[in-house]
């Protein structure tokens, strides 16, 4: 089982240089994701003048998340992994890929950058709400908890399959443009219900600079939930049991 090599880290990592540019990389990669991302949403409401969501803002708001993802995926890759996501961390984490100290890291610099993006959206914006994530009328936070969980276990699956799995050959140069279309179908899909957030990072920077905190726990507990259950499954069923694993900055 994957938990065997979860791995907690040296004291040194955390101020080791390498790490600190892999921080720095998330950092930016999630600016970057969160300032497209939640300015497209920003962007519908002053063209409707915060008018009711539609189709075309629902597809509107998939197709940046998922070409903003592609993006930062790919500048950070090199650096940090490209995770741009703390549940993503969390279940390279849960796999053995990456260690305890080193997440933290990450998790930080996620958080910082996606709070970051959001303050120069609301000051570039003239002041404009940077809206939380919230619950469409109707749906329960049990309702949102399953989708949470179900569409972020099927992003760090195929986190997983295109960039993690030693097997993996020439897959992995497709993992950034599977990871943004795997979101940007999973917004289509839950995007009207709760949001579709997938990424704590990403709910985190809105509820921040709105001090908005509804139901804040569930855009938490549900993807780092279904990353645990992506990471466990892929990591136990389909890679090599005997392959060396040991943790890394790639995932």
């Amino acid at each position: 089982m994957p938990i065997n090599r979860i791995a907690i880290g040296t004291p040194g990592e955390a101020s080791h240089p390498d790490a600190l540019k892999a921080a720095l990389a998330e950092f930016f990669s999630m600016l970057i994701f969160v300032f497209a991302g939640e300015g497209s949403g920003m962007a519908f409401n002053k063209l409707t003048d915060s008018g009711s969501s539609t189709p075309a803002g629902l597809v509107a708001a998939a197709l940046a998340h998922g070409f903003a993802l592609f993006v930062a995926v790919s500048v950070g890759a090199n650096i940090s992994g490209g995770h741009v996501n703390p549940a993503v961390t969390f279940g390279a984490f849960i796999g053995g890929h990456i260690t305890l100290l080193r997440g933290i890291l990450y998790w930080i610099a996620q958080l910082l950058g996606s709070v970051v993006a959001c303050l120069l959206l609301k000051f570039s914006t003239g002041g404009l709400e940077t809206s939380a994530f919230s619950l469409s009328s109707g749906v329960s936070v049990w309702n949102a908890l399953v989708f949470e969980i179900v569409m972020t276990f099927g992003l760090v699956y195929t986190v997983y399959a295109t960039a993690v799995d030693p097997k993996k050959g020439n897959l992995g140069i497709i993992a950034p443009i599977a990871i943004g279309f795997i979101v940007g179908a999973n917004i289509l899909a839950g995007g009207a219900f709760d949001g579709a957030s997938m990424n704590p990072a990403v709910s985190f920077g809105p509820a921040v600079v709105s001090w908005s905190w509804a139901n804040h726990w569930v855009y938490w507990a549900g993807p780092l939930i279904g990353a645990a259950i992506a990471a466990i499954i892929y990591d136990h069923i389909f890679i090599d049991s005997t392959h060396e694993q040991l943790p890394t900055t790639d995932y």
